[in-house]
């Protein structure tokens, strides 16, 4: 192929009871990868993320191994597919570790285990119920951002993923995203979604967690990145692992800048990206990014013949 391609990684919000269903009746990787995945948490990560209950998957410490599982089970199954490799990956997120064990960078049964830590250390943070975040559609950055300061009132309120123009997600304490919400309509936001997640993330709430999972990172083996992977915290590549793990701990609380990844990915000549995971969402993001560049999800077997005969057209 001549285009330059690239790869997406969804995080959480993505996660959804039955998710992969069908991909994984058509094909058998699906099922091992997430049975990986259960062997090092000592959980049934399959039967969760088939049976449920929601509440459960979408507890920070098991949606993020879920969603881990799914990413790399869809790429296994698009390389033995004969899909071509990208020359570009990132990842939303908790979609960035993803794009490392694709990347050859990180063992995906070493990022199992990290992620579950992370996803813990991220819940004992913030006490149960009192964090919170939430999508403000419509909106400028500008006017999220005043809105944070406006109405954060002594407590953390902050906007946390430049998604996409118009839609900027906000994070902080459950009572400040409540009063941030009451009052998004007079900041210009034509709507406010609550997001199914369990703890604010990418806001300052979560430097403790951060500090922790320093100490957890030093131990990780890293290699650098057989494919090149655009930062959240950077929206850069690196080859240094020292330099990727700072950025891994940079990330948990700081903004996920998706906007410009997408506009560097479509400066860099992609003109094609996959979105490797359950739902639509990144690609949803990708029409209202920059049109320079279309975004397909693959997650079940008929997204993933579209996929395969656009990337082998390209």
């Amino acid at each position: 192929m001549s285009a330059v391609f690239a790869f997406l990684f969804p995080g959480q919000g993505s996660q959804a009871v039955g998710m992969l269903h069908d991909l994984a009746d058509a094909s058998p990787l699906v099922r091992e990868t997430f049975t990986e995945a259960s062997d090092v948490l000592g959980l049934d990560l399959w039967r969760l993320v088939e049976e449920g209950p929601k509440d459960e998957l979408d507890r920070t410490e098991n949606t993020q191994p879920a969603m881990l599982a799914a990413g790399i089970a869809v790429w296994r199954v698009w390389r033995a597919s004969d899909g071509p490799a990208p020359q570009a990956l990132a990842g939303h997120s908790l979609g960035e570790y993803s794009a490392l064990v694709a990347a050859g960078a990180l063992e995906f049964s070493e990022a199992v285990a990290v992620v579950a830590e992370r996803g813990r250390l991220m819940q004992a943070a913030v006490p149960a119920g009192t964090g919170a975040m939430a999508a403000l559609i419509g909106a400028a950055d500008a006017d999220v951002i005043a809105l944070c300061e406006a109405q954060a009132q002594g407590e953390v309120l902050e906007a946390v993923n430049f998604n996409a123009p118009g839609q900027v997600v906000i994070a902080g304490a459950r009572t400040a995203i409540e009063r941030a919400a009451a009052a998004a309509k007079d900041a210009g936001a034509k709507g406010v979604v609550m997001l199914p997640v369990s703890v604010p993330s990418h806001s300052s709430l979560m430097r403790p967690a951060a500090e922790r999972l320093a100490e957890r990172l030093a131990d990780v083996a890293l290699a650098p990145p057989q494919i090149p992977i655009l930062h959240n915290a950077s929206v850069a590549s690196e080859a240094e692992p020292a330099r990727i793990r700072e950025l891994l701990v940079r990330q948990l609380f700081s903004p996920v800048r998706w906007v410009e990844t997408a506009q560097r990915l479509a400066a860099d000549g992609a003109e094609l990206a996959i979105e490797c995971g359950p739902g639509r969402v990144l690609a949803g993001l990708g029409k209202r990014i920059d049109k320079r560049f279309k975004t397909l999800p693959v997650f079940d077997p008929a997204t993933l013949a579209t996929a395969l005969e656009a990337a082998n057209a390209a």
